[in-house]
């Protein structure tokens, strides 16, 4: 079986009423590529869903991953990983807050020499956000990309973005062990580690409020920070190590 240039890995928490169109985008996307999804042991109808099209889900390229219990966003993403067999591969939350056509903006960037692609939701900032913009996401996103500027000496600024696009043997050789929403801070602490430079496109955005279903909670930042002092402590390995 040829190689598809890209592997999307779509974790899944209770997104019953998203997925479906989330799925029908990320399908029509004129590029050659694999589409994982890994529901992390989902209650609202979800795995249902999933189950009830897998033969037609699977005959359009999706393979569908179920973990046995809730076990975490970010151990769903690196199951995916670990299955990646695309020549690249990114991230697409199934919620709708991210274009999923704004992926081949990262994979264009990609193709051009670099090996890691961030799509900044504050790079062209407020350009790409809409307005009002939740304060308290605004005021969480700009202390922790200061606390990451201050630690790794790295300028990235959206540390938290969903839309990571790296080459697939990067994403594999990483010894990643978050296995919730901090996955995103060790993913990047992990990068910079060791020597990837990280390159930022700018994608738009679309916040869900909680009682749309948003997941994140103030204990997930103060997680963030940990993650990303304990990324810091450890030794500097080497490019292409495990540390």
């Amino acid at each position: 079986m040829a190689r598809p240039k890209l592997t999307i890995v779509v974790p899944v928490f209770n997104e019953r009423r998203t997925l479906p169109l989330v799925l029908e985008r990320v399908r029509a996307l004129p590029v050659d590529k694999e589409i994982l999804v890994i529901d992390n042991a989902s209650t609202d109808g979800t795995r249902e869903w999933l189950l009830q099209e897998r033969s037609r889900l699977e005959q359009d390229g999706v393979r569908i991953l179920l973990q046995p219990r809730n076990r975490g966003k970010g151990s769903s993403v690196r199951w995916g990983f670990r299955e990646a067999r695309g020549e690249y591969v990114v991230i697409q939350d199934a919620d709708l807050e991210y274009r999923p056509e704004e992926i081949l903006l990262l994979l264009r960037a990609a193709e051009e020499g670099r090996p890691v692609v961030y799509g900044s939701r504050l790079l062209e900032w407020p350009h790409h956000l809409p307005t009002p913009v939740n304060s308290l996401f605004m005021f969480g996103r700009v202390v922790i990309n200061d606390i990451f500027r201050w630690l790794y000496r790295r300028e990235v600024t959206d540390v938290a973005t969903c839309y990571k696009l790296m080459r697939t043997d990067i994403a594999q050789s990483l010894p990643l062990r978050g296995t919730g929403f901090e996955l995103d801070f060790e993913l990047t602490a992990q990068l910079v580690k060791r020597g990837y430079p990280i390159h930022e496109v700018p994608i738009s955005y679309h916040p869900r409020s909680i009682a749309e279903g948003k997941k994140l909670r103030v204990t997930d930042g103060l997680r963030a920070v940990w993650t990303l002092l304990r990324c810091w402590l450890q030794p500097t390995p080497t490019r292409g190590g495990r540390g």
